[in-house]
């Protein structure tokens, strides 16, 4: 009979049979008592319809992984068996995690894409506006790829008065995501200093692997955080990534981001000839129209100025003067011719006149009378200078 052996034993030579022979395993099948825990490892078993394993992913392995593990998800996992001697439980230690039926990149970029638009990362309303006229531009980006020369280019012939901030920044790689969050930090700090400032976070084309940076959680949160303006510049036009859309604005390009953020200054050169062509004329037509409006004002003036009143009332005076004269000269000739015909009757009636051609004057009680009333017998006067007769009417005879 055998001597016996302790469970120690007996777990160790499980333990190294068991890890020897199942060095290297994939293993497929549905998640389930799922825990995360908090010093970075991720408890949980999977299972199919007749059996179940426990499974653990260290902390090291856990954090490589592209996408997040839920209850009821199917997965491959790729790693070895190992046994937990005081215990004598076996587990599967994974190595690697991928969704079955769906690259795990493709599910780690819908699984944050729809964490991120439940937090609102996505919301169009908290969108910020891009300066006008941006004066600085800040660009997170790698300083020996092809997109910042392109950048640089455009930028000096588009619109030289803005300023290209470089914050040189690895692009790709584990620790990509974390240069670009520090320098997008960095960027808005100094934005916040200084007024109509934009960033600029990008890189060329690549593989989802290449631009996965730009699809991490941390620089989806920094983007939404910052208080300066960004614009996502990743890729060509056909490559989307989250930074997209949480950014303010997204550029297919990097070159297309300058394009975008900045005005044409050969546009600006026509709209300010333009202007001031148009303040030119309007000049020039405000200037002529008040030229007028003083010399109507000056011609109103000099109508209703004391010398025009003056010389007004004085030719009214001197009209009037005329007038006077005119009534006075007539008045007096009228006057004068008829003084001259009383003169002239005057002198024909002169009892002195008409003693030269026998005519004398008949009167009666000291009154010329008409010698036609006088009847026979009535006596009368006749009368010249010099004489006086009394006389005595004898026989009166019409004569025919």
């Amino acid at each position: 009979m055998s001597s016996a052996i302790s469970v120690s034993e007996l777990n160790t030579q499980i333990k190294g049979l068991l890890e020897t022979t199942f060095s290297s395993v994939y293993v497929q099948g549905e998640i389930s008592n799922l825990t995360y825990h908090n010093s970075g490892h991720i408890y949980f078993s999977i299972k199919d319809k007749s059996s179940t394993i426990s499974c653990v992913m260290f902390r090291g392995n856990a954090s490589r992984l592209k996408f997040r593990l839920e209850v009821g998800a199917k997965i491959i996992i790729s790693g070895a068996l190992t046994v937990y001697t005081p215990r004598g439980n076996y587990q599967l230690l994974c190595n690697s995690i991928e969704p079955f039926g769906q690259g795990a990149l493709a599910l780690a970029y819908e699984q944050l894409r729809t964490k991120l638009q439940i937090k609102g990362y996505f919301n169009k309303a908290l969108k910020k506006e891009l300066p006008i006229y941006p004066k600085n531009i800040y660009v997170i980006t790698s300083n020996t790829g092809a997109a910042i020369q392109d950048m640089k280019k455009i930028l000096s012939v588009r619109y030289p008065l803005a300023k290209m901030i470089l914050l040189p920044t690895m692009v790709q790689g584990e620790s990509a995501k974390d240069q670009i969050v520090f320098n997008i930090k960095k960027a808005d700090q100094l934005a916040s200093k200084q007024k109509d400032s934009i960033i600029i976070v990008g890189r060329g084309g690549g593989s989802i692997e290449d631009l996965w940076a730009f699809n991490e959680e941390i620089v989806a949160t920094s983007i939404y955080e910052a208080n300066t303006p960004v614009i996502s510049a990743v890729g060509h036009e056909n490559d989307f990534v989250i930074s997209d859309e949480v950014a303010d604005l997204r550029a297919s390009t990097p070159s297309n981001a300058i394009e975008i953020s900045t005005p044409n200054i050969n546009d600006l050169r026509i709209y300010s000839d333009n202007i001031y062509n148009e303040f030119q004329n309007r000049y020039r037509q405000i200037l002529i129209n008040k030229t007028n409006e003083i010399n109507n004002l000056k011609i109103n003036f000099e109508q209703h100025s004391f010398n025009q009143k003056f010389n007004f009332i004085q030719s009214n005076i001197n009209q009037l003067k005329v007038n006077f004269n005119q009534v006075f000269n007539q008045v007096l000739i009228q006057k004068q011719d008829n003084i001259k015909s009383i003169l002239t009757q005057y002198e024909y009636n002169n009892p002195k006149n008409k003693e030269k051609f026998g005519f004398a004057q008949i009167t009666k009680n000291n009154t010329i009378i008409d010698i036609n009333t006088l009847n026979i017998d009535d006596t009368f006067n006749i009368e010249n200078v010099n004489y006086l007769y009394n006389c005595k009417i004898t026989a009166k005879e019409k004569i025919s």
